[in-house]
């Protein structure tokens, strides 16, 4: 088989799976059943219209199964109607046999590659039976093809597009969660490292200065109670669209970096320009890349009195660096966190960059266009 065909036979059934029975199941056998009897009582030119009726009134119970079942309910229906016509010398004149192509529809929007392959077959076949022996006028041998042609090409566009569709969702889901774990980690880890921190504090003057160890339990108290809130919005976020969301972070909340003040090393917040005029995304973009570079320094950073951060708004972008004076150190295998700042800034056309820098320690700069996801 050439490649095609056989990427054709080998295709699965259409996924996700169809649903077993829907209420229009019964409304469309009944229809069918219906039209069946009053066309036999309506029509007394047509031959062997009675037994006609009674083939179709025995085959509309295939629509039934035709999703779970699409070749098999073709293959009978097929099998039964063709059998009738040869028995009848004569090709079935009653409208009704058209939900024929039900099934048909249902093999192509359904079917595995295989029962597409050998139920186009079973039709051909079926087609070519019928001409040699009721000998049919080329208009309706032509007509004929053409609908069948068309049902067949109905089911795989529209099997194609819900698929389509369906890699869509998937993919928007799996951005989402890239999302989500970007925003987990930069919001959990920058409150816990902190929290860490203050601990650490806390054993290192729990014995000798009871007023210092207050002060950590309340610093501690105060980072974990933003990190509640903090959970508590994103979880209202995920619950669904009535829940009350907490406000996006902007350029100015970068200043919130500097509260924790008994943390060490303790965080300098320079922001020049005008906040408010970069977009949203850009603002909570630049808020989320300098609050994950503020963590790593107070994590990673070996010696560092401080960390510098430094917003620079311009008429065409956004400039943030974050530099600590720590030992300067070799590049580390990039995280979670670089990751996610790196993404954060790719997905607005910016850039992030991190490394040791010249004047010793650490650095982080991250270039941002002013306007960038803006509607």
């Amino acid at each position: 088989m050439t490649s095609p065909v056989r990427a054709l036979w080998d295709a699965p059934a259409a996924a996700p799976a169809p649903p077993r029975r829907v209420w229009r199941d019964g409304v469309l056998l009944g229809a069918v059943i219906v039209l069946a009897v009053a066309e036999a009582s309506l029509r007394p030119e047509v031959p062997w219209r009675w037994v006609w009726a009674v083939v179709l009134v025995a085959l509309a119970p295939t629509l039934l199964w035709r999703r779970q079942r699409p070749f098999t309910m073709l293959a009978i229906a097929i099998a039964v109607g063709t059998a009738v016509g040869l028995v009848t010398d004569g090709d079935p004149q009653l409208i009704t046999t058209a939900y024929f192509l039900i099934l048909l529809y249902a093999l192509f929007r359904w079917g595995s590659g295989r029962a597409m392959v050998v139920g186009g077959a079973l039709v051909v076949a079926g087609t070519l039976l019928t001409v040699l022996t009721s000998a049919p006028g080329p208009a309706d041998v032509v007509g004929g093809i053409a609908v069948a042609v068309a049902t067949s090409t109905l089911g795989l566009a529209i099997r194609w597009r819900r698929g389509a569709r369906a890699r869509e969702l998937e993919q928007v889901r799996l951005l989402e969660r890239e999302q989500l774990a970007r925003d987990l980690h930069d919001t959990v880890a920058h409150h816990v490292s902190a929290i860490a921190i203050q601990a650490q504090a806390g054993s290192a003057v729990a014995a000798t200065d009871p007023r210092a160890t207050a002060e950590v339990l309340e610093a501690i108290e105060a980072e974990a109670s933003r990190t509640l809130r903090e959970m508590r919005a994103m979880v209202g976020v995920l619950r669904g669209p009535d829940a009350a969301l907490a406000p996006t972070p902007g350029l100015a909340d970068i200043r919130s970096l500097e509260a924790t003040d008994a943390a060490s090393p303790r965080v300098f917040v320079r922001l020049d320009g005008d906040p408010g005029s970069a977009s949203a995304p850009v603002a909570a973009a630049a808020f989320r890349i300098a609050q994950e570079a503020v963590t790593n320094a107070r994590r990673h950073a070996r010696g560092a009195s401080r960390i510098d951060v430094t917003v620079q708004v311009d008429p065409a972008e956004v400039r943030l660096e974050v530099h600590d004076d720590g030992e300067a150190t070799a590049p580390a295998p990039a995280g979670y966190g670089l990751t996610g700042m790196r993404e954060r800034a790719a997905m607005l056309g910016g850039a992030c960059t991190a490394g040791p820098d010249a004047r010793g320690g650490w650095t982080v700069t991250a270039t941002l266009p002013r306007q960038g996801g803006a509607a």
